[in-house]
């Protein structure tokens, strides 16, 4: 279960192609000590062994701040590589039976984009909902988009805290304010930036603006 909805203030999510051959847990340091609050290592077009070495390496890095690591999608390489918990989309495995296979302590995030799928991810066990994409999104330019209204209302029918995510900026992020979210996603508005902790900084400004 997640200590609090403040955990995903600021949610950062990794993509190593933006960091152009920079060291990953050197920069998940920098976003973590810039303000980020829960990290989501993201790498697509890997093997899982892969997958679950740079969740290895991550994770003494995300400790040692007490800051929770989340793997997307793949649940059993959270599970092997000891990672506090998984994301899944809409399509991938199940809420109730990672919940089933990983126990009460690891943390699940579930994607919505509609109230109902908000509601069963919520009564499957889901500790937390990603919903978007509230802008268009450089790192996956098919996700549907969310408006803010109905971001509200997913915010407004469910207990469990809720992450704002897709094509969120500093110039942008405004646009959710009163929505209800918990937090915001970003992956490039960090780890695009030449400087990951002033970009982690002003971020985290900006979501404690922007969040209840």
């Amino acid at each position: 279960m997640l200590p609090s909805p403040d955990v995903l203030r600021l949610y950062a999510i990794t993509d190593h192609v933006l960091l152009a051959g920079r060291d990953l847990p050197a920069e998940v340091e920098k976003a973590i000590k810039g303000g980020a609050t829960i990290i989501q290592l993201r790498e697509k077009n890997i093997s899982d062994n892969q997958l679950t070495a740079m969740a290895e390496d991550l994770l003494p890095v995300c400790h040692s701040y007490g800051v929770p690591l989340i793997i997307n999608d793949n649940y059993l390489s959270a599970i092997e590589s000891g990672a506090d918990g998984v994301h899944v989309g809409i399509s991938d495995a199940p809420v109730a039976e990672i919940r089933r296979l990983a126990g009460k302590d690891f943390i699940i995030g579930a994607t919505a984009k509609t109230v109902e799928q908000a509601k069963a991810a919520e009564a499957a066990g889901a500790d937390y909902l990603g919903v978007g994409a509230v802008f268009p999104s450089p790192t996956k330019t098919n996700a549907i988009r969310i408006t803010p209204d109905l971001l509200a209302d997913i915010c407004s029918s469910v207990s469990i805290p809720v992450v704002a995510i897709g094509g969120i900026s500093y110039e942008n992020a405004d646009a959710v304010k009163g929505c209800g979210q918990s937090g915001i996603a970003v992956v490039s508005a960090v780890f695009g930036a030449d400087d990951v902790y002033w970009s982690a900084e002003r971020m985290r400004r900006k979501a404690d603006e922007v969040c209840r």
